[in-house]
């Protein structure tokens, strides 16, 4: 008599089983790869994003109060009233500089024309981004944006963006009168992904920071006090 061989149907079942937990862990390790692919990357980008807005303010700052000619009387109105004796520097806050510049050497500061004199940086906490602001212009997103693509925000919360420090190192608190004392500006910016972490599931945040000599706001003049 001839005996059949075979699989019987709990053995078939059984390696349908492990199969499908074999493919399962392969589609779980792929998904976690692409997932993790995708938070390097976006934190990759987010760091580009960050370190090239940091230099960008801080090429800009670094200009404040540029005035070749030593021209008197030259600056305009940032923040409701205008003092010349904070010359490039009329607005001054935590979340917003306001600088001013005579890049042109015209001997006053021009709002027209296609050379860049008023510059306003500000930090919407609401929207989680820095705004750049040109000649008055409207409020441009500089660092994070609000689009569905979003890669980073800002979230300095209540860290400033901006704080102010005289020639001895001391922290300018009186930013009414002490505009003209401000020897190093210093900006920090705290940014996250948009997307969470594959690992801890929470977004990737990193803090930038820089100081900044505006040797322009610094030069004595005949209209500084």
């Amino acid at each position: 008599m001839k005996t059949e061989k075979g699989f019987t149907l709990i053995e078939i079942l059984i390696a349908m089983a492990v199969g499908f937990i074999v493919l399962g862990a392969i589609y779980a390790s792929m998904t976690t790869g692409q997932r993790s692919s995708a938070a390097i990357e976006q934190r990759i980008s987010t760091h580009q994003d960050a370190r090239t807005a940091l230099e960008i303010m801080a090429a800009e700052i670094r200009m404040a109060s540029y005035n070749p000619n030593g021209a008197e009387n030259i600056w305009i109105d940032l923040s409701g009233t205008v003092n010349q004796s904070h010359k490039g520097i009329q607005l001054a806050s935590s979340t917003a500089l306001g600088i001013e510049m005579d890049m042109n050497g015209s001997g006053g500061i021009e709002t027209t024309g296609n050379t860049t004199e008023v510059i306003t940086y500000r930090y919407d906490s609401d929207n989680q981004l820095i705004t750049r602001s040109a000649n008055f212009a409207a409020p441009q997103e500089f660092l994070g944006d609000t689009s569905a693509a979003r890669v980073l925000r800002v979230v300095n919360g209540a860290t400033p963006v901006f704080r102010y420090f005289d020639g001895a190192g001391n922290p300018i608190a009186d930013l009414v009168n002490d505009i003209p004392k401000i020897k190093r500006i210093q900006i920090t910016l705290i940014v996250e992904t948009s997307q969470s972490s594959p690992m801890t599931g929470q977004p990737v945040r990193t803090i930038y920071s820089t100081s900044i000599i505006p040797r322009n706001h610094g030069i004595a003049s005949a209209t500084s006090p």
